[in-house]
């Protein structure tokens, strides 16, 4: 931290302690950043002034307006979570299993929504966690469904290895998934990311119908075998299109 300004480092501390909580109140956050409390006072004077947080009629403090000004990437990503999360709460009350939304940042993806409350074994994915497109059925959703091109060139760019024993490294497996994807309409995965999971997951389509994002069911391995492939291929599916046909795509 040499190089570093002490007081920006802290409160970039403080605003990473809302990727993972969408609210916080000031002990919370003295608590989670363990940043002494004067400072933190300070700090959070500073960012509201700024609009970098906002404190709401409860006393709470969440991620101000300010981050909306800084690209429509953000914007994007905002609007997409508030059409889906519906979508998603209702799937997660169908299957009891987490439900994922994820969408592609450069060569990566980066988890955007989750929602596991029903779940009973949680797993180890939260908002704001990336993962390498080849790996897991939701990342490899958006991949499976680029243009052919970016597919090449990602492919051709890429060094893939293993974050899991199930982690596809091949690259000529790797499309082999791409296309069976592009038949089925979906994507499957086993201990890819983290071992004795998988997950099934379908892509979602802009107006333009460019891929922007996938959705995806997980959970623990022994519940992703034979008949319940089809169920829950089918379900997250009929979901991927009606987000997908709320923002505005048509086939």
């Amino acid at each position: 931290m040499n190089n570093k300004n002490k007081t920006v480092v802290r409160s970039m501390d403080i605003l990473n302690l809302f990727i993972e909580h969408n609210e916080l109140t000031f002990q919370e956050i003295i608590d989670l950043s363990g940043i002494p409390k004067s400072s933190v006072y300070r700090m959070l004077r500073s960012l509201e002034e700024m609009e970098f947080l906002e404190k709401g009629s409860d006393s709470k403090y969440r991620l101000g307006l300010l981050f909306l000004k800084f690209g429509q990437l953000v914007l994007g990503r905002i609007d997409l979570r508030k059409v889906a999360y519906p979508y998603m709460h209702e799937l997660h009350n169908d299957v009891k299993e987490a439900i994922n939304l994820i969408v592609k940042e450069g060569d990566e993806a980066i988890y955007i929504e989750k929602i596991d409350t029903k779940q009973k074994v949680r797993l180890y994915t939260s908002i704001g966690r990336k993962s390498p497109l080849y790996a897991g059925a939701c990342s490899r959703a958006i991949l499976s469904f680029l243009p052919d091109s970016e597919v090449e060139t990602y492919l051709e760019s890429i060094n893939p290895k293993s974050f899991a024993n199930g982690t596809i490294t091949e690259k000529d497996k790797i499309y082999e998934t791409i296309k069976q994807a592009r038949i089925d309409g979906y994507t499957i995965s086993h201990s890819e990311l983290e071992n004795h999971t998988a997950a099934i997951a379908a892509p979602i389509f802009n107006h333009n119908g460019e891929v922007i994002a996938g959705i995806s069911i997980a959970g623990i391995e022994a519940n992703y075998q034979d008949e319940n492939i089809e169920i829950y291929a089918k379900k997250v599916k009929k979901v991927a299109e009606n987000i997908s046909m709320q923002l505005g795509y048509r086939k």
